[in-house]
């Protein structure tokens, strides 16, 4: 039943690169060639470990990726979900089970750590798989990590949920000077979120979006050499996919106007006018 399920998940449809339409940089030519996930691996049971399907948490992160971690294991879990071990330090700094950890922009839950061996363990499930990139990772794979904010936390980059919107493909990956245009495409329902210069979550990186191509249903964004060093999405191939979540704002906006408030507002205003 899991291989069946990864089968589908890691299906990847490959298109063609598009340049940038204002650079003329050579575009990266290396491709994303999907791979099944390796046998899933047993987990040995650790001594400090939360186990449930039924954690509820409310959090927000910033978008400022904390460190980069890598995956050493991935696989079923005692209780039949999946798992998700993570190596990592920062992170790791006054964990606690039941803490939410952002793994590539996903919101999820730590059920296991170990401080001495410098790693802590997140369950998947089977529709965080279907909904998320996650199903691309194996063993060896680098991640973006970020704490949930506490109270005292500086708020630098935008409010991110960790709830994945949809998966975008990265479309083509230029340089310029030291800097790397990225551009993704994306479902055409998403894209009417995505705004120029609207803030937008790339594997759980806050981002600013540059343009937005309608035609091409796609948007794009520049990585200065900093950003480049701390996140993953540079260490991604054209083809492969990374994790979206749209600026929350416009879903609100959105709502607002289809439940008719703006214009029982206007009604309100009309009448004590008369």
């Amino acid at each position: 039943m899991a291989a069946s399920l990864f089968s589908v998940t890691l299906t990847t449809k490959i298109t063609s690169s598009t340049h940038h339409k204002s650079h003329n940089s050579q575009i990266t030519h290396l491709r994303f060639k999907p791979s099944p996930i390796r046998t899933l691996l047993h987990f040995e049971h650790k001594p400090i470990s939360l186990r449930t399907n039924a954690v509820s948490v409310q959090c927000l992160f910033t978008g400022l990726v904390e460190e980069i971690g890598t995956v050493k294991q991935i696989g079923a879990s005692p209780d039949g979900g999946f798992d998700l071990k993570v190596n990592a330090k920062t992170v790791l700094d006054g964990i606690n089970l039941g803490d939410s950890i952002a793994v590539n922009g996903t919101c999820l839950t730590v059920t296991e750590f170990d401080t001495k061996a410098s790693d802590f363990t997140v369950g998947l499930a089977p529709e965080t798989l279907r909904k998320t990139s996650l199903s691309e990772l194996e063993a060896g794979s680098q991640v973006n990590l970020e704490r949930a904010v506490t109270p005292v936390t500086r708020m630098g980059g935008h409010f991110v949920q960790g709830h994945v919107d949809g998966t975008g493909e990265i479309v083509s990956m230029v340089p310029e000077g030291d800097s790397l245009w990225v551009k993704v495409r994306v479902e055409k329902e998403m894209l009417k979120y995505i705004v120029p210069k609207g803030f937008i979550a790339v594997d759980g990186t806050s981002l600013t979006v540059v343009d937005v191509f309608d035609d091409e249903v796609c948007f794009n964004f520049m990585l200065v050499a900093y950003t480049q060093e701390k996140i993953v999405v540079p260490l991604k191939k054209v083809g492969q996919k990374v994790n979206l979540e749209v600026d929350i704002l416009g879903k609100y906006v959105e709502r607002l106007l289809s439940s008719g408030f703006v214009s029982s507002i206007a009604a309100k205003v009309d009448a004590l006018k008369l």
